[in-house]
């Protein structure tokens, strides 16, 4: 049931479906990478609602999700997966690799964690010459977080007027 989950999951973002995707959390979820920390359903699906629309307006002719390695049993479970979008920040092509850990309570994410190369990220998506000048402080990804919390908060700002 729970890789099942995860396989929706995963084909929901392929086809930039949002609501699936947010429908897959608990409402109490947990969701953590480089750019985000984030509590309960409506700030990941917050989330996974902007990026998609992101992509729908500044990127679909290049969006692409490949994803794999997807096990689970009824508490946990893995996936590795990597989009190919371009950045609407910078209009800068990105090519990212995540793997994912899930935990799972009552057939939906309780837990999801991803976790990539923040500074090959960043030289894809900022450029390379920021990351080599701060990249190696944590002043860049604080400085991505701290954008990225902002744009969420906007968003749902945006989305509950």
């Amino acid at each position: 049931m729970s890789q099942q989950l995860i396989e929706r999951f995963y084909q929901a973002f392929r086809e930039l479906d949002a609501d699936t995707m947010a429908a897959s959390y608990a409402e109490h979820a947990r969701f953590q990478d480089g750019a985000f920390t984030l509590q309960g359903r409506r700030e990941i699906g917050g989330m996974w609602r902007m990026l998609c629309e992101a992509v729908r307006a500044k990127g679909k002719d290049v969006w692409r999700l490949d994803y794999s390695g997807i096990r689970a049993d009824s508490a946990k479970g893995v996936a590795h997966w990597e989009p190919h979008y371009r950045f609407s920040a910078t209009g800068r092509m990105v090519h990212n690799i995540i793997d994912a850990e899930f935990e799972f309570e009552n057939g939906l994410i309780v837990a999801h964690r991803d976790h990539f190369d923040f500074n090959r990220w960043a030289r894809q998506a900022i450029g390379p010459l920021p990351v080599l000048l701060l990249g190696w402080t944590p002043y860049l990804q604080n400085s991505v977080r701290k954008k990225a919390a902002e744009n969420l908060q906007r968003f749902l700002d945006r989305k509950s007027d």
